[in-house]
């Protein structure tokens, strides 16, 4: 099942269900406790991120080549960082760049994003992925100046800028994507191919991260992980390709879809 959220015509938020021929249905119920479409055309004003996240948890360094070309050993255990909820975003809406707290070294990052059903706490590797709503795309937007110079030496503060979590187009839940490996993650900016990964290829798969996030700490329905990034990120580039305004971004996953959205400048009001 492919399920969006979106804002109607009359400012209402609801849940829609693709149907075969790609139209959608509004849909009754939530994602995480039962879902059913309904009869009528869903009315999409806007669409927004597919589930409204309760935390988000994110993986740094999960792609062998990507560690390598930023420079940094291989990691023991996941490298984890948090990103705001304020920081999500839907399909077609607009990364700002940081302006009042100004950053001019602004990276894309396509990710898998993995989204959590049920509660689950402490639960093991085998039993993981009973514990995951479905999969999206996702971009890790990253102020790479605060991230590792104005940040006090945490990733966390250059990662939750507003905008910095592009999070859609759909959720895929997981009965339709039962394996979230072998999937092809590839970043496009204005077209041009600049990343091109599968998730085999991580260093820490989905039920590992979800086993290791789970110690001892409780994933409520709504979490979402960020899983990593395979490389090609504009930082490690010659000269960096840094965001500016005017780009468009799109994040595609097969079996997903993509992920798109502009790029503007924050406005200050």
């Amino acid at each position: 099942m492919r399920i969006i959220r979106y804002q109607d015509s009359a400012g209402e938020i609801h849940y829609g269900v693709e149907a075969p021929d790609g139209s959608h249905r509004r849909a009754d119920g939530h994602p995480f406790s039962g879902i059913q479409a309904t009869n009528d055309k869903a009315d999409i004003a806007r669409l927004l991120a597919p589930v409204e996240p309760a935390m988000i948890w994110c993986i740094g360094q999960n792609y062998r080549l990507h560690s390598n070309e930023v420079g940094m050993k291989l990691p023991d255990f996941p490298v984890v960082f948090a990103k705001g909820p304020n920081a999500a975003i839907g399909e077609g809406e607009a990364i700002q760049l940081p302006r009042r707290g100004r950053s001019d070294e602004v990276d894309y990052e396509g990710e898998l994003l993995v989204v959590i059903g049920r509660r689950c706490r402490n639960v093991t590797r085998e039993q993981a992925l009973e514990y995951v709503a479905g999969y999206c795309c996702g971009n890790d937007v990253s102020a790479r100046d605060w991230q590792l110079k104005t940040g006090g030496g945490q990733w966390c503060r250059g990662k939750t800028f507003d905008t910095f979590a592009p999070i859609g187009p759909c959720l895929v839940t997981s009965d339709t994507i039962r394996d979230p490996s072998g999937l092809r993650v590839q970043t496009h900016i204005n077209g041009q191919l600049m990343q091109d990964g599968n998730t085999r290829e991580m260093i820490f798969d989905v039920p590992f991260l979800i086993e290791f996030l789970s110690k001892s700490t409780t994933l409520v329905p709504g979490t979402v992980i960020f899983s990593g990034t395979p490389h090609g990120v504009g930082m490690a580039r010659t000269p960096p390709v840094w965001l500016k305004p005017g780009d468009v971004v799109s994040i595609t996953i097969n079996q997903i879809g993509a992920l798109t959205n502009p790029v503007i400048e924050e406005p200050l009001v």
